[in-house]
């Protein structure tokens, strides 16, 4: 999967939450949002599926409700590791979550890895701070075909909707907006080819030269000899 297919699949699956949190009377949340929950068809367009676990939440997303989130580890908000309830900004995180795992193919808890990268979550975390390190998120497959200003960008939405506080996560029609203007966004150029470097003159060995210095030295004597025997 290139980078813009996945651009636009993170931008239908925020649209999705979206219209949940903010759309749908009653809003609703989640609950249970990860990557294995969204489907798409044969134009990767994204559709969430698995709304058993949905639950009716109030505006905002202030009143958290009960979601039993089983099978959702790596994927769930800390908040609700510890108290078991789901809120929007909750599904804010579980996001970020998926939107790491698109920007670098990674499972949210993958055991092949060392122990420091099982957790995508806690692997990406160094990196969210240094914006030099932001290429060392994305999946090898998917090379330069994507522009640096978009990587930054997605990488820091993707920083502020895993915050630890869940106050001062975004609200996923702020992702919307941001992701729209990504999928937008063309690639960087190609970097310019370097000029081919100029052949050089192979280098004479020093004894070839001092060689055919002595030899045309010699001929030069041997003309000089000649000369003076016809003059006599």
């Amino acid at each position: 999967m290139d980078w813009c297919t996945r651009m636009k699949v993170a931008h239908g699956a925020a649209q999705g939450l979206e219209y949940l949190h903010e759309t749908a009377n009653p809003p609703v949340v989640y609950g249970e949002f990860k990557a294995s929950h969204i489907l798409l068809d044969e134009r990767s367009t994204p559709k969430l599926s698995d709304f058993g676990l949905a639950q009716l939440g109030q505006a905002g997303g202030s009143m958290p409700v009960a979601s039993p989130m089983m099978g959702s580890f790596g994927c769930c908000a800390p908040e609700y590791d510890r108290t078991g309830q789901a809120t929007m900004k909750s599904d804010a995180y579980s996001f970020g979550v998926v939107l790491v795992q698109l920007i670098s193919g990674r499972r949210a808890v993958d055991t092949s890895k060392p122990v420091d990268e099982q957790n995508v979550v806690t692997w990406a975390m160094p990196m969210f701070k240094d914006q030099k390190r932001y290429h060392e998120l994305v999946d090898p497959l998917i090379k330069k075909e994507y522009a640096a200003k978009a990587l930054n960008q997605v990488v820091a939405m993707a920083a502020m909707c895993l915050q630890e506080e869940d106050s001062v996560r975004p609200l996923m029609a702020d992702v919307v907006m941001t992701l729209g203007f990504l999928t937008a966004m063309p690639p960087d150029p190609p970097a310019p080819a370097a000029p081919p470097a100029a052949a050089s003159e192979p280098k004479k060995d020093k004894a070839e030269s001092d060689h055919s210095d002595s030899s045309s030295s010699s001929s030069d004597d041997e003309e000089d000899e000649e000369e003076e025997t016809e003059e006599q």
